[in-house]
């Protein structure tokens, strides 16, 4: 995937990853890109220190709510009409919970929504022109949580889990016809979603129906390496590069996968003790 001359659209742009992966793509020089986001008053301040940094670059934002058909419907469409048809698409916007059982069914439905389903609103409308020309990329940001697991959030671990099948969807169906496929999956990084208190007292989170995150989900991914955000941009650059599917920032995850996969019951139980240890039962 050459980024140059590149039609490119980034939902979650506002901050954290998705405003980083803008920054670096700026740099590879594309034609336009556009910055989507539920936050308004942050997704304006991305937009406009963007422009400054790039003033050669078209860059628009669209504020949407990725959890709504409709609206991803209407972003491709405005985008196709402003800049024409969008070469890479990166899924970026995501929830997190820090809730297990407890969890209503609402917030286990805005989770789905907006980590997952999101991502086949996407597809859907990119999709046929994509196949009609013969090419086109899909960035899908998941997470490490989607190939192992997040103590302390089952609303995330299993959406990431979805997340990450949809991707791999996608590619065992398209990759043949000029669809490329890369699925994002850092454990942790410096951004909002992981540190609320990077936002204002006025605003601990970028999305509504994002719940704060507890103490014990945020100790158990803080506990890991932690990058900064624009680390895992240069990241995604790279490996785009290459067209590679599979993202991983942290290296060691490619490890914990295989362990995993190896040996479901001893890390089963690796993980029920550290649950145990982060918990103190």
């Amino acid at each position: 995937m050459k980024l140059t001359n590149a039609n490119i659209v980034v939902t979650g742009a506002a901050s954290g990853i998705g405003a980083s992966l803008c920054e670096r793509f700026a740099a590879e020089k594309p034609r336009a890109i556009s910055l989507a986001d539920v936050d308004a008053a942050t997704l304006e301040i991305s937009r406009l220190r963007l422009a400054e940094s790039f003033p050669e670059l078209k860059v628009y934002s669209y504020q949407i709510d990725v959890s709504k058909e409709s609206e991803v419907i209407e972003l491709v469409r405005s985008v196709t009409q402003a800049t024409g048809t969008i070469d890479l698409f990166c899924g970026n916007a995501g929830i997190g919970t820090a809730l297990g059982l407890d969890a209503s069914n609402e917030v286990w439905q805005r989770t789905m929504d907006v980590n997952l389903m999101a991502h086949v609103y996407a597809a859907r409308a990119l999709m046929p022109a994509w196949l009609d020309r013969g090419s086109g990329y899909y960035l899908l940001t998941a997470s490490a949580a989607g190939l192992l697991s997040n103590l302390g959030d089952a609303p995330y671990s299993v959406s990431k889990h979805g997340a990450v099948a949809f991707a791999e969807w996608l590619s065992i169906t398209y990759g043949d016809r000029g669809i490329g496929i890369s699925c994002l999956c850092p454990q942790g990084v410096r951004t909002p979603l992981l540190f609320p208190e990077m936002q204002s007292a006025a605003a601990t989170t970028s999305d509504p129906g994002n719940p704060s995150q507890d103490a014990v989900a945020l100790a158990v991914v803080r506990a890991q390496r932690i990058l900064e955000p624009s680390e895992v941009a240069e990241c995604v650059v790279a490996a785009l590069d290459t067209e590679q599917f599979l993202i991983l920032p942290h290296e060691e995850v490619a490890a914990y996968e295989q362990a995993r996969a190896g040996n479901r019951e001893r890390w089963l139980g690796a993980m029920r003790r550290l649950q145990a240890q982060i918990s103190g039962t």
